[in-house]
């Protein structure tokens, strides 16, 4: 049986909070899925060739979501209530790459994530494209989600 990886256009994005409209889970790019391990270096008396580097807690990127802009989204309410009145209400976001029946393929699962960013793309006259928005999110960390 041969082997074929993931697509990586077919996935889902689901986002834990109350009153979400029908859109708000539509995106069209989803990225910052990193993590990686910090390092510590210490440095040694006496010795001057080089300094310790040790392993040290586990970093994570902030969660990217990009999709055609919504003048109406519960989504947007949650970042603007965020930004604007400083008021945190943290999410759990999940990812998951679909097959080709729309069956989560793999998932991860963002913990307490909370919005950090929204901006939106250039208007360009000479262009003939979408308008977008992009919303970063950060969290706790996130895990990959076992079947």
């Amino acid at each position: 049986m041969s082997y074929y990886p993931p697509v990586a256009f077919h996935f889902k994005v689901e986002i834990g909070l109350d009153d979400l409209h029908e859109n708000d889970v539509r995106f069209q790019e989803v990225s910052g899925l990193t993590r990686e391990l910090g390092v510590e270096q210490v440095v040694e008396g006496g010795e001057n060739r080089f300094e310790h580097r040790l392993p040290a807690r586990g970093k994570f990127g902030n969660l990217v979501l990009k999709r055609g802009m919504l003048t109406e989204s519960g989504v947007i309410k949650w970042i603007k209530d965020a930004i604007e009145n400083f008021e945190f209400k943290p999410a759990d976001v999940l990812v998951s790459l679909l097959d080709e029946e729309h069956n989560p393929l793999v998932s991860w699962t963002f913990v307490a994530a909370w919005p950090v960013k929204w901006s939106l793309g250039s208007f360009d006259a000479k262009k003939n494209e979408v308008v977008v928005e992009t919303l970063e999110l950060a969290y706790r960390y996130f895990t990959k989600v076992e079947k």
